[in-house]
């Protein structure tokens, strides 16, 4: 990499206030305000004193649970500005999610929107904490949380006991800025600015931590390979709380002065109506939310000449969505990235100059400053070019662990730097990568990672099941879909509803498995260890699924 930024976050965005003041830095449409390069800085400042005065200080844990509203940026930069640690939670999360999330990170404060697509978030989390209906704003003391002291709403009506988003600015103006200064000049660009959760082959889920230092260069190099410059418009559909959304979409954008289009849930019609109006040149999504706009009865209806690039990534990528979109929406200079949070999250990235073949076979070659390699699964040792085995990378990008999880993180990056990815690939002479399988045993269902641990961990919970195998099955909308084969204890009977009953509202709903079959017994190997490939060729055949296997 030419050169490494050395800014903090917050430092990010007072420079580019300083050189594009006068450029659009954030618009949303559905809210009706945008910001300014230089407006969105001074606000971001003035919530970051905010926080000051609740009493948030460097190094505390800042979470939230909201979609992508316009308040969702501004926490990114104005926690930052004071170093506090923002921990993003996923906006499908249920009560035993949202619990544990609170609790492993020690989160001092939490910010919460109203309602995601049905779920009252408010009642959710006085569920988890019935002792925030009766407490004084900023006092809480929940048996289930002793780390949560504020809760702050984001939205009209402020729910018992929580402050409202807007007060955060009135308590800022009482603090001086030579306080906010004395602040900024502490922080390290190397320090824990963003914490978020991916679940793991353990089970439960784990905080990556990551630097200012990780996610500034991460979304320059991805901003780079798409050529932005501050007259690009990006439209974010995806959301933040992945990094997806915060890095790919956000950091990529403020590392350019470019602006950031939010769209607060994804809906295909909602995109292509500010694609037109807010002239934006880029968009990200995964497979299906592209399919979902290009096959909208009033597709044709937009006029998308705007358009030129934007990522399209998160699962595998049909040939044919990337070959429609390139003609139809006009992004002609699209890439693919890949990579996973705990590499901020950007390893490699086809390039807008590349064919149309590499975009849609390879994931690309590394971004500058990462290193890839790829290994054999039982030696370790380096493979040359075209054979298959574990993805390696190395380099600014990589997280700085596991919260609270040092043997977890042990677990994947090895003693020389490098992050042991999990997936299998292949890479050619000039350093593109296929990814070809994973060794982990995860589903990707729609973008979102689920691991079968995870599900199977939370259905052991039920009274009647002995045991229980979690696998993905093929999926022609959602590349695969969550299958769960059950082992009852003696005697004992249960529905399909009744397993799909138990898990709502308690977990999120892409994890509640859409097929459960049950089983007296699973294949095995000689040694004992259970055959998921085996579970999953037979549900292929049983439930007829091979016409949805997406031709790669």
């Amino acid at each position: 990499m030419a050169h490494q930024l050395d800014f903090t976050v917050g430092g990010l965005l007072a420079h580019m206030a300083g050189r594009f003041p006068e450029n659009d830095a954030l618009v949303s449409v559905e809210r009706g305000v945008s910001y300014t390069y230089r407006e969105l800085d001074e606000v971001c400042r003035g919530v970051a004193k905010g926080l000051l005065r609740m009493g948030v200080k460097k190094g505390d844990h800042v979470s939230i649970w909201a979609n992508n509203v316009p308040e969702w940026v501004i926490l990114q930069f104005a926690t930052a500005k004071i170093g506090a640690v923002l921990v993003t939670i996923n906006t499908s999360y249920k009560s035993s999610e949202l619990e544990y999330i609170l609790e492993q990170s020690d989160s001092s404060t939490l910010f919460l929107v109203n309602s995601f697509k049905g779920a009252d978030y408010p009642e959710i989390l006085y569920s988890v904490s019935p002792e925030l209906r009766s407490a004084v704003p900023g006092r809480l003391q929940s048996e289930k949380l002793p780390c949560l002291k504020n809760v702050v709403f984001i939205g009209k009506e402020t729910p018992a006991g929580m402050f409202n988003f807007s007060v955060l600015a009135e308590m800022g103006a009482e603090v001086p800025d030579s306080d906010l200064g004395a602040v900024e000049a502490e922080l390290n660009c190397h320090d824990t600015i963003n914490m978020q959760y991916t679940s793991g082959t353990t089970g439960f889920p784990k905080g990556v931590m990551l630097t200012h230092y990780n996610i500034i260069n991460n979304g320059f190099a991805i901003g780079e390979c798409m050529k932005f410059t501050e007259k690009d418009r990006l439209c974010i559909p995806v959301p933040f709380f992945h990094c997806f959304g915060s890095v790919l979409g956000v950091m990529a954008s403020v590392t350019h002065g470019s602006t950031m289009v939010p769209v607060e849930t994804f809906d295909p019609l909602k995109v292509l109506q500010i694609l037109e109006r807010e002239r934006c040149t880029a968009v990200h999504g995964v497979p299906t939310m592209f399919i979902a706009e290009l096959e909208h009865p009033e597709f044709s209806r937009f006029d998308l000449t705007s358009m030129r690039t934007g990522i399209m990534a998160g699962s595998v990528c049909p040939i044919e969505v990337m070959k429609r979109a390139v003609k139809d929406m006009h992004v002609t200079e699209i890439t693919s990235v890949y990579g996973q949070t705990e590499s901020s999250p950007g390893i490699t990235q086809t390039r807008t100059e590349d064919s149309i073949e590499l975009r849609v076979a390879t994931v690309g070659r590394a971004l500058p400053g990462a290193e890839v390699k790829i290994i054999d699964i039982e030696t370790g040792a380096t493979l040359p070019p075209g054979k298959q085995g574990e993805l390696c990378a190395r380099g600014y990008m990589v997280m700085k662990g596991y919260y609270k999880m040092p043997e977890e993180t042990a677990k994947v990056i090895d003693a020389d730097g490098w992050l042991h990815t999990g997936d299998l690939a292949v890479m050619d002479e000039n350093g593109y990568c296929k990814i070809t399988g994973r060794i982990k045993q995860m589903i990707i269902r729609g973008g979102e990672n689920i691991y079968p641990r995870e599900i199977e961990e939370f259905l052991y919970t039920h009274p009647k099941i002995s045991d229980v195998q979690v696998y993905g099955v093929p999926d022609r909308k959602y590349g695969e879909q969550v299958m769960a084969a059950i082992v009852l204890k003696k005697n004992l009977e249960l529905t399909v509803d009744e397993v799909r009953d138990f898990c709502r509202g308690r977990i999120a709903s892409y994890k509640v498995p859409k097929y459960v079959k049950f089983v007296d017994s699973y294949p095995m190997t000689a040694s004992g260890k259970i055959q998921k490939f085996k579970l999953r060729e037979m549900a292929i055949l049983e439930l007829q699924l091979e016409a949805e296997i997406v031709s790669e």
